[in-house]
């Protein structure tokens, strides 16, 4: 059995971010009943970010594997013996939510060897990395994955992004303080592109189930 996760940075359950996810998902999971596809929320989980406490270093016991044991410690030893990894997240000020930056720091510090400055995951596998944002394929701020996209091509592989732009914020802007966005240009924008957005995940998922089922 092959093994698809996938890790939801965001902070609703039933938005864009988890929409596009799950379309991944379904998409992954059309391709066949030999490949588990599981999604882990962070939002969810207590856990933290790396505490420096260098056990992954240890000589002799050194790991590339963090070896801090809370709530995301078992994600994180599945992810080591995964096929497929997929990362979502919304774009806030420019970057990943702080639950997904938390999450790649304790993914990607134990793969650093600070003898050599390589970078070595327990296996190398695709990635996907998605990205939900208020700002347009013209004009935004997004940062993306910063500078764990280095270290995530580096150890796993060059990854694919998916990524929806002028994504609709809320379902009633009049409930909200959002005078500076047309809710009629929302809304056009969304009809014109979400279902192609949702379809480009689902098309992901199944490239990526394509390729793991092959390995």
């Amino acid at each position: 059995m092959k093994k698809i996760m996938i890790i939801d940075g965001g902070p609703r359950k039933n938005f864009n971010t988890a929409s596009m996810l799950q379309k991944f998902a379904e998409g992954a999971s059309s391709v066949s009943d030999q490949i588990e596809v599981k999604t882990v929320r962070l939002y969810d989980m207590d856990y933290k970010g790396c505490m420096s406490c260098m056990a992954c270093k240890v000589k002799g016991k050194a790991s590339n594997v963090c070896r801090y044991k809370d709530a995301l410690t078992p994600v994180l030893e599945e992810i080591a013996q995964a096929d497929g990894l997929v990362l979502g997240s919304p774009i806030y000020f420019g970057d990943v939510t702080g639950q997904m930056r938390t999450f790649l720091e304790r993914l990607a510090f134990p793969w650093l060897s600070y003898n050599d400055y390589s970078l070595t995951a327990p296996k190398r596998m695709p990635v996907v990395l998605m990205e939900t944002m208020n700002g347009t394929p013209e004009r935004n701020n997004s940062n993306g994955y910063g500078s764990m996209e280095h270290c995530i091509a580096g150890a796993l592989g060059q990854p694919t992004h998916v990524n929806a732009y002028n994504t609709y914020q809320v379902n009633a802007y009049s409930r909200f303080e959002l005078g500076g966005f047309s809710e009629e240009a929302k809304r056009r924008y969304r009809d014109e592109h979400w279902q192609e957005d949702l379809q480009r995940a689902f098309e992901a998922g199944r490239k990526m189930a394509e390729g793991v089922i092959t390995q």
